[in-house]
């Protein structure tokens, strides 16, 4: 089974140190480099093509939230899981917006890590639903006006192509919830719920659901608490 390869960017040696360790003790998983900054970062990715890359957000020369954006704009499969301390959550969320496969508390298990790692590697979004409400709900209390750049989707049109069960769908996956969890809401088989979802991007034009996610609360589709 191949490993999946792994760069590491931060630009604290500890931070990188500790996670390198910890990723370096999965079977299934191989730390292929490191980097201290954004514009390091955009190099490594593009000398090491490595299957995941953890971003760190604040880092001298160019930051997380550029380096993410200018990553997956060279290449729109690029896998960005972003590492927060939740110290600054609209910083996450215009990563998300810039591409990001999902978001990682720093002081996330060795558990977490590696399975966090292995979703974002098999090609899906990293929403956890407990992570996400505080996400959103920071967002609230913050305001739009502390999203420099964060406008609202302007295509609202593209909203009308989805159907009614579709739309249903979207807000609860912006709302965190696992395909199960809407499964069980709607009193639907999972796999129906999957098909749902494969839709909704296609129609919107969205790479996963991290971005039909951003795309629904900008649209004000969800609310928070709501």
């Amino acid at each position: 089974m191949k490993a999946i390869r792994v760069l590491i960017v931060d630009d604290q040696m500890m931070v990188r140190e500790g996670f390198s360790v910890l990723l370096g003790a999965q079977p299934d998983i191989e730390v292929v480099g490191e980097a201290v900054d954004g514009r390091e970062a955009i190099a490594q990715v593009a000398a090491l093509r490595p299957d995941v890359v953890l971003m760190d957000i604040r880092m001298p020369e160019l930051n997380g939230l550029e380096a993410t954006r200018e990553i997956v704009a060279a290449d729109a499969d690029a896998k960005v899981l972003v590492l927060t301390t939740f110290d600054l959550d609209e910083y996450v969320y215009q990563a998300l917006r810039a591409g990001a496969s999902g978001f990682l508390l720093k002081d996330a298990s060795a558990r977490q890590l590696g399975e966090a790692v292995r979703v974002v590697a098999a090609g899906e979004a990293l929403l956890a639903p407990t992570v996400t409400k505080r996400l959103i709900a920071t967002f609230s209390q913050l305001g739009e006006s502390a999203l420099p750049g964060a406008a609202r989707p302007g295509p609202h049109e593209r909203l009308d192509e989805l159907t009614e069960r579709e739309n249903e769908v979207l807000v609860l996956v912006a709302k965190g919830r696992s395909n199960a969890e809407i499964a069980e809401h709607l009193v639907v088989a999972e796999s129906t719920v999957k098909t749902h979802v494969s839709r909704i991007l296609v129609k919107l034009g969205l790479r996963d659901r991290t971005q039909a996610a951003v795309f629904a609360y900008e649209a004000r589709l969800v609310t928070p608490g709501g």
